[in-house]
């Protein structure tokens, strides 16, 4: 995708250079420690989770494990997002960017991923200018080291295009959520990343023009994806219907939104 670019602070050379391969004396376990996140996430307990990480988090910086300190910030990102932590998740932003630049990961596709996730966590708190000069350099990452229908495209294209409208850029906003829809679209179960999609791409055209009759069409794919009759009805589903919720309370479809919360009670409940 060609943009016509202003100069903007965000000095990605800041960030590239020989990744550090030192092993570090002292580490966390960092697999076992993601595998009981995920066990939280499954029973619903994020207050727990945001607590365990930054336990975590801590304990990996006391001992000098700046890989496990990075690894429980990067998933600190996503947590204060679903927790409106404003304060704590910008300041876990500038921790994350400050790792990568320290050990020069910026050209790796993990130290991408993880600037990704800092540039949706700046979005989500209102920073999108600051957020797509950071999506803008994860992209070129992407596109050195990934297939070009690797999956991975789909979170950055998806949330890319989020920045994108917030700063009135429809036009890019589109052809981003376009792409994220043509990435997932191959996999297995893509049912809930396109309806997520969906979801934003109504949001999306009420805000240029809210008689738009896409809107509709979006939010009744969403709704079918939602209700795909192979697609199961585990702890990630639970967490996309709980992202597309309030999406059809907006555009006044209370009765799905009713049914969505329920089902995520239920999911979680293990009912």
């Amino acid at each position: 995708m060609d943009h016509n670019e202003n100069c903007c602070i965000f000095d990605a050379s800041q960030y590239t250079g020989t990744p550090d391969t030192a092993p570090c004396a002292r580490t966390i376990d960092t697999p076992e420690i993601i595998r009981a996140l995920d066990r939280l996430y499954e029973k619903g307990r994020e207050n727990s989770a945001e607590e365990y990480l930054e336990h975590w988090r801590s304990e990996a910086e006391a001992i000098g494990d700046w890989r496990g300190r990075l690894s429980m910030v990067n998933e600190l990102l996503g947590q204060y997002r679903r927790s409106s932590n404003v304060r704590a998740g910008l300041d876990s932003v500038n921790e994350a960017l400050e790792l990568i630049r320290d050990h020069r990961l910026g050209r790796t596709v993990s130290g991408a991923t993880i600037m990704l996730n800092a540039a949706t966590t700046l979005k989500c708190f209102g920073r999108a200018e600051e957020s797509l000069p950071i999506f803008r350099h994860a992209a070129r990452v992407y596109a050195d080291k990934l297939d070009p229908g690797d999956y991975r495209f789909a979170g950055l294209y998806n949330n890319m295009a989020l920045s994108y409208a917030d700063v009135g850029d429809y036009a890019s906003a589109e052809r981003c959520f376009e792409l994220a829809m043509k990435t997932v679209s191959g996999c297995t179960h893509p049912e809930n990343d396109m309806a997520v999609t969906c979801c934003n791409m109504a949001e999306m055209y009420a805000k240029s023009d809210p008689g738009d009759p896409r809107i509709e069409r979006y939010i009744e794919r969403a709704w079918e994806l939602l209700n795909a009759p192979d697609l199961p009805w585990d702890g990630y589903h639970a967490f996309t219907v709980s992202k597309c919720a309030p999406t059809f309370d907006y555009f006044g479809y209370f009765l799905y939104a009713m049914e969505l919360r329920d089902r995520e009670k239920k999911i979680y409940e293990g009912t």
